[in-house]
């Protein structure tokens, strides 16, 4: 199994820090956030990893290189200036990590999720790892009845952020900017997203205070 990075974000909600340090570069306990990441997905088994740049592309390209330094073989998915987000970013690089299904990883997010672990059912078009609902977004994103992914208001679960997806989900598509969730409210509809509730560490580094306080946790470990 191939894996995507998602890496093309400008990471408004860190700046100043992000005006000269691409997000996913962000330094947590010695280490840039998306390497933690490329040593997960070595450690899993995962060799072949698909990272899309837009936002200083050049920093991430000189930080991480082919990937050889962290286990792993690099290709590269530039976007240009303009991001394409979520779902047009993974949409340009299916070529690159099809034809069978592939994982795909914020990189600003930082979690213990066994990414060996992940298995995507016959007959699902994605498998969503969901947590429980951060202070940031006590709203939620998706419903989990069983381990099917439903759409409903009440009793709803965060996307983590990471999942498992098949290119087939994005049937119909069309080259350009667009993001991940219509897509997937498509999907869900048609009851061919399954999913789970993972019970153990994540954060999403969404901004400078998250930033802080996981870096003084994971330093803690250490």
């Amino acid at each position: 199994m191939k894996a995507m990075l998602l890496a093309a974000g400008r990471g408004e909600r860190m700046r100043p820090l992000t005006d000269s340090l691409p997000k996913p570069l962000v330094p947590v306990a010695g280490r840039p956030l998306i390497a933690w990441h490329l040593v997960a997905l070595a450690r899993a088994g995962i060799r072949e990893v698909v990272v899309n740049t837009s936002w200083l592309a050049h920093a991430l390209h000189a930080a991480l290189g082919d990937g050889a330094s962290f286990g792993v073989s690099i290709t590269w998915s530039d976007e240009g200036p303009v991001p394409l987000e979520t779902g047009g970013g993974i949409f340009r690089a299916v070529p690159l990590l099809g034809p069978g299904a592939f994982l795909v990883v914020n990189a600003d997010i930082w979690t213990d999720i066994d990414f060996a672990g992940l298995r995507l059912e016959e007959g699902a078009l994605a498998h969503l790892v969901l947590v429980a609902n951060p202070p940031h977004n006590m709203r939620g994103d998706f419903g989990l009845d069983g381990d099917l992914v439903v759409s409903r208001e009440q009793e709803r679960l965060t996307y983590s952020g990471v999942g498992l997806f098949r290119p087939e989900l994005f049937q119909g598509c069309e080259a350009g900017r667009f993001p991940l969730l219509p897509v997937l409210t498509r999907a869900i509809a048609a009851r061919r997203v399954r999913g789970e509730l993972h019970r153990g560490a994540w954060s999403d580094v969404g901004t400078t205070e998250r930033l802080a306080a996981l870096d003084a946790r994971l330093r803690a470990l250490q």
